[in-house]
């Protein structure tokens, strides 16, 4: 099993252009959120559960596939999930299940775009299109950096 120093390295790797690092504060962060507000509009039948399971589900695999890696990253995206699922329960509760789909999709698309225009100046592909893990890896990228400026050094 990698580690996620291992896996943190090959992501720097690919995103080492200061344009790319810039795009990615800006584009992972809403890409996160519009992937938990889709998932929170998936219905779900009440006599199972509320609405947002299904991102909560989703919030929790991934929290469990942090903390196999890194526990302090695991902890710090916790409080990140849990903060994204306190705006998603909010916003659905303005905008309603259809509302917060379409806003979700319109976050995702923009997102993406930019990310892939970051990739133009890195020259270089996005690191999921060799393995899809890397696509838990770009938060787990700027969770790190953002710890080690908080002055954290036991990260990952």
């Amino acid at each position: 099993m990698r580690t996620m120093q291992s896996w943190l390295d090959g992501y720097s790797a690919d995103h080492r252009h200061p344009v790319n690092q810039a795009i990615h504060w800006i584009c992972v962060p809403p890409i996160v959120w519009s992937v938990i507000a889709l998932l929170w509009t998936i219905p779900v039948p009440s006599t199972l559960a509320q609405p947002g399971a299904w991102a909560v589900a989703a919030m929790v695999l991934a929290f469990y596939w942090y903390w196999k890696h890194s526990r302090p990253l695991a902890a710090a995206l916790l409080l990140a999930f849990a903060l994204l699922g306190l705006l998603t329960n909010l916003l659905s509760g303005l905008l309603g299940a259809a509302a917060l789909r379409e806003l979700a999709v319109g976050v995702f698309v923009a997102a993406w775009i930019g990310q892939f225009i970051g990739h133009r100046f890195e020259g270089r592909r996005p690191s999921f299109l060799t393995d899809l893990s890397y696509l838990l890896i770009g938060p787990a990228w700027l969770m790190a950096k953002l710890l080690r400026k908080m002055g954290f050094r036991q990260i990952p």
